[in-house]
């Protein structure tokens, strides 16, 4: 593999990394993915896998391969000094596809790494990127293998090296940030308590002068085992007075699992001894780590040909489990485009809105996990809480590649795309969903029809379609009381025969929208003209219009 010419070069073979190499290869770009690592690490580090990811999953086909492996999360449950204050039960809103789960980052890693090699890709493990250089024409990497040293020319690096990033250093990027004083422990292990499967456990007791004890139980797959977190003892601190006291310098960074002495079943049983709401024994201590808790954001994502995505971007707290499936986003939002690039399909100013659109994102979660450490989840409004927390709400209002054509619908460019049910298709005799529908596609165009008049711009459209470069497909979505006409005219159709896409998406005859292959509205039209879609396209194919303008533009989570 070290004489191949490869387009992309992934440094890392984490969640992040895979998911930026599963997507590259399942789009036929030749990508290398190196991890210093000699064998995968069996760490519960990022165990809580968010409805967003899983929905992504459905789309590239691995979802069936997670379901049989997770732990489906139904609620949590608070102690405080003592008195149990809270009990909570997940009830998810009608529109959130996936309830939460948690997968233990070991699984999460073979799933994906699995999914690469039926794509043809492998992990090269045991080789570390020591450095790199770029010019106008690709990048040139200095990689070190058990063999030595080579150096490879590939056309573009992907970082996603993790909080100490290679990648991230030698682009000389800032990364502003502190370090929170704690230090912590993690186990994966089995408690024999009674507490209730599927249910998170969080105890606190207060101490007057010091953070408070904690502990924090999260159920993994398997009878009684879950990953547990505690506050560190002395003993096993690893870092020096400056660092605890979260003054470590801005190139110090201190954050993730630490070298340290790994906690032993006795440090973990006196924690719970202390602190768990009845007797429990702490057992099978499959790993075990000291982790220390890091809030930094990069200014940039990408500097010319290489970019950074997950923990080499942003770290921070881990409440609410996001900042894995934060990364494996990041990675959907590079990769498609990337192969865009690669293929020669569109130009390389395509990449820039990478950082336009994910930057805002990573800065939204950074400082809303800081403010959740520290203060709690706002539950005033669980509907929006949960959505939020399952990144349904991240949107791209202001990036250069979304826009519109005339008015408004109920749906906007950049959000990401609903599901609707109820849908009908000639030959199939049960009913669909549109996101089965749109699987392993890249565009899709959905023009709305309830009149066959309409049939003539969604044929121009289609024309449109054929004449570009952009793998697209073009749905003609018939109103509900459309289909005998439309099949008597012999259209291919899709029939919203529940009404369910037009309530979500807001639509009417004449109507369309264009949904990009990371599951986004990229574009909509009312009324739909092919004059307009093949200007919306050139918006992908060449420079986009604006990107320096939305340079500081915010991504829209609602708070």
């Amino acid at each position: 593999m070290a004489d191949e010419v490869q387009d992309v070069l992934v440094a890392g073979a984490g969640p992040v990394g895979l998911t930026a190499a599963v997507e590259l290869a399942r789009r036929g770009v030749a990508v290398r993915v190196i991890d210093t690592l000699e064998q995968p690490r069996h760490y519960a580090k990022a165990v809580g896998l968010q409805p967003r990811t899983l929905e992504h999953w459905e789309r590239t086909g691995m979802l069936t391969a997670a379901l049989d492996e997770v732990q489906t999360m139904r609620g949590q449950i608070v102690h405080v000094d003592g008195v149990e204050v809270a009990r909570m039960e997940l009830h998810l809103p009608p529109d959130v596809p996936y309830g939460f789960t948690s997968l233990p980052q070991y699984t999460t890693e073979r799933l994906l790494a699995e999914e690469l090699r039926r794509h043809g890709g492998t992990v090269e493990r045991g080789s570390e990127l020591v450095d790199f250089s770029q010019d106008a024409a690709g990048v040139t990497a200095r990689i070190r293998t058990s063999a030595g040293e080579e150096t490879v020319r590939v056309s573009y690096l992907v970082g996603a090296d993790g909080a100490h990033s290679v990648v991230r250093k030698g682009l000389g990027l800032a990364f502003e940030g502190d370090a929170f004083a704690e230090e912590y422990m993690l186990g994966d292990v089995v408690l024999d308590w009674s507490q209730p499967p599927g249910f998170g456990v969080r105890v606190t007791r207060t101490v007057p002068d010091g953070p408070d004890d904690i502990l924090v139980a999260i159920p993994l797959p398997e009878h009684g085992r879950y990953r547990i977190s505690m506050l560190a003892p002395p003993e096993l601190s690893t870092h020096p007075a400056a660092a605890r006291a979260g003054t470590a310098r801005v190139d110090d960074v201190v954050h993730g699992l630490e070298s340290g002495h790994a906690p032993e079943l006795h440090h973990l049983q006196a924690v719970v001894d202390r602190l768990a709401p009845e007797p429990t024994t702490v057992s099978d201590l499959r790993w075990s780590s000291v982790f220390r808790i890091s809030h930094r954001l990069a200014d940039r994502y990408g500097v010319g040909r290489v970019f950074i995505a997950g923990d080499a971007a942003h770290i921070h707290p881990p409440t609410g489990g996001q900042g894995m499936n934060t990364g494996i986003q990041d990675a959907l939002n590079l990769a498609w485009k990337l192969a865009l690039v690669v293929d020669g399909v569109a130009e390389p100013a395509l990449l820039e809105s990478y950082h336009l659109e994910r930057h805002p994102v990573g800065e939204e979660v950074v400082g809303r996990t800081v403010r959740q450490a520290r203060q709690g989840f706002d539950a005033d409004d669980p509907a929006t809480m949960m959505r939020r927390e399952a990144q349904l709400l991240v949107s791209y209002p202001v990036s250069p590649i979304v826009g519109a054509t005339g008015a408004a619908l109920g749906v906007l460019p950049g959000e990401r795309a609903p599901d609707a049910r109820g849908l009908r298709r000639p030959t199939v005799t049960d009913p669909l969903r549109l996101h089965a529908v749109l699987a392993a596609t890249e565009f899709a165009l959905l023009a709305y029809v309830d009149d066959l008049d309409q049939l003539a711009e969604v044929g121009a459209a289609r024309a449109v379609a054929a004449a570009s470069a952009l793998p697209m497909r073009v749905h003609a979505v018939g109103a509900p009381d459309l289909g005998p006409a439309l099949d008597a005219a012999g259209e291919p159709h899709l029939l919203d025969g529940a009404g369910d896409l037009a309530a979500a998406y807001g639509v009417r005859g004449g109507d369309a929208v264009l949904v990009r292959p990371d599951g986004y509205i990229g574009w909509t039209a009312r009324p739909l003209t092919a004059e307009a879609l093949a200007l919306h396209l050139a918006t992908l194919t060449r420079a986009p219009q604006g990107a320096a303008a939305g340079a500081n533009a915010s991504a829209q989570v609602p708070q």
